[in-house]
């Protein structure tokens, strides 16, 4: 490949890698795999990619940019369909599990003690254990307190599961106005339930966690977003 290399060759084998991939890719990574003497350089690659985004436009796929890179991804629009493809269910998760995602992510780093304060129930190690084996939370240090508690962030994996480019993308606290509107606009109740306003103390947070038949992908997001107690919001 000594070439120079046309636009639409260069194209055609971007959008073949992250096809290829199934994971995100970066400009860097895209770049890589064309030899030096190509002539292809970063800017060829981000054309590619604005050029394939603009074609993906008007069909059931899109090219998404998140927090590890590009993706080529089925759109929220053909996921009834392709939810029949199999008959697994997606997890779904408890109410107790997404208020401690959101307060993550809105307060970290914070710690499993502070979560309980705002929250004023305990949260179950099994929802702790749950959000690290999805990658969604680490542990990012420890508090410079008695016992040094654990510090929880979110990360990378967690912006990429919920198609976000970085935490400035997380609604703010204002938008969401309470957990509450997080459960509506997730969709994440089965057909015809909703759960009670009060459900997070009524119930154990160590319960398993139910099936969920909606697919759906979760949106949800941090930085930027003003602090809970600053703000006047609280996340019950």
């Amino acid at each position: 490949m000594t070439d120079t290399m046309d636009e639409g060759e260069i194209k055609h084998i971007v959008e073949a890698l992250l096809m290829a991939a199934g994971k995100p890719l970066t400009v860097d990574q895209l770049l890589a795999v064309f030899d030096a003497d190509a002539g292809v350089e970063r800017d060829h690659i981000r054309t590619a990619l604005a050029t394939l985004q603009e074609e993906y436009a008007q069909r059931g796929l899109e090219l998404a940019e998140v927090a590890s890179g590009y993706r080529v991804q089925v759109t929220q629009s053909m996921e009834p369909w392709v939810s029949r493809l199999t008959q697994e269910k997606p997890a779904r998760y408890s109410r107790a599990l997404l208020e401690t995602l959101a307060l993550v992510a809105y307060r970290q780093p914070i710690t499993r003690g502070e979560i309980e304060d705002i929250r004023g129930v305990s949260v179950s190690s099994s929802i702790m254990k749950t959000l690290q084996e999805r990658e969604w939370v680490r542990i990012v240090g420890h508090r410079d307190v008695p016992g040094r508690p654990a510090m929880y962030g979110t990360t990378r994996q967690f912006l990429d599961y919920f198609n976000l480019k970085g935490l400035d993308d997380l609604p703010t606290l204002m938008e969401l106005r309470d957990i509450d509107n997080i459960n509506v606009e997730l969709e994440l109740s089965l057909p015809g339930e909703q759960a009670p306003a009060d459900e997070s103390t009524q119930r154990s947070e160590s319960e398993p966690e139910a099936d969920d038949e909606s697919g759906r992908v979760v949106q949800l997001s941090t930085d930027n977003a003003p602090d809970a107690e600053s703000s006047g919001e609280t996340l019950h």
